[in-house]
């Protein structure tokens, strides 16, 4: 399929926003819209390359760069930098790599075997995005909202309904916009955190969520989050991964896993397939 993919800007609370927009040229009519939101590596190469399997899909999907907004990426995020960091973190065993974000000392004994000018730039990369530079915050919930007026007001997309799906700290932000955008005609979860109780009782969409088993400090919050989508009448699915960890649909990290990936994909298309363009039936 043929596709239009390339860096847009939209207006954002604080100033333009780069987003990553990709859509089938073979559409003809307005269609479906998808936003697709970020880890917390932002719109890097698995990110791009989702939109693009959604514009296969035959949506028009926009992954707005968080990190840019009002002026652009600071110098430790730049993409580069953000990849080194990504990079070094997979040379990392799983057991440890938690003590390594969160701790200074741990990163900077793990960095020490490392040139030191190299050592350095990635400590100071890997220090911003886990010390709250991408975090579910107000500031990029109100982004994602102006991400989602931009592509409501977009010909491609215009009068067509609109989801979202995110990924780690993604999908804790699709569940926030779920909350706050109401508008919005469904969200999908993939490993991210839920949304406290008082925002959760906001959700009108359908919502579903794929999570890993071995990923207790996300899974030990959906007894909760999906008794609060019970009460509320909300149509819901909180789907957990046996033998599964964190970050499983990223086919670019070590923590991939293929069946839990595949089955998660299918479940997508299918409900954004019922929730976005029903078809009915003959």
């Amino acid at each position: 399929m043929e596709l239009e993919a390339a860096w847009v800007e939209h207006d954002g609370p604080d100033g333009p926003v780069s987003a990553y927009l990709a859509r089938p040229l073979a559409a003809t009519a307005s269609i479906p819209g998808v936003l697709v939101i970020q880890e917390i590596w932002g719109v890097d190469g698995h990110i791009q390359d989702l939109a693009r399997r959604f514009a296969t899909a035959g949506y028009v999907a926009l992954a707005a760069d968080l990190y840019s907004a009002g002026g652009g990426r600071p110098p430790e995020l730049s993409f580069e930098r953000v990849e080194a960091g990504k990079q070094f973190l997979n040379t990392i065993p799983v057991p440890r790599w938690m003590e390594v974000i969160g701790d200074p000392d741990e990163r900077a004994e793990a960095l020490s075997s490392l040139p030191e000018e190299q050592a350095r730039e990635i400590n100071a990369t890997l220090g911003t995005l886990f010390g709250g530079a991408g975090h579910g915050t107000e500031r990029n919930v109100a982004i994602l909202r102006c991400a989602f007026a931009y592509l409501r007001a977009h010909p491609a997309c215009e009068g067509s309904a609109i989801g979202s799906i995110g990924y780690c700290m993604g999908g804790g932000l699709s569940a926030l916009l779920a909350a706050a955008e109401p508008e919005l005609a469904a969200a999908v979860i993939n490993y991210g955190g839920s949304p406290p109780a008082d925002r959760a009782t906001e959700i009108r969409c359908p919502i579903r969520g794929f999570y890993g088993q071995d990923d207790p400090r996300i899974v030990s919050t959906l007894g909760e989050f999906g008794q609060v989508l019970s009460e509320a009448g909300v149509d819901h699915e909180l789907r957990v991964y046996p033998d599964t960890g964190h970050a499983f649909f990223n086919d670019g990290r070590p923590s991939y896993r293929h069946r839990a990936a595949r089955d998660t994909w299918a479940r997508t298309l299918q409900f954004f397939a019922d929730t976005l363009n029903p078809v009915a039936p003959v």
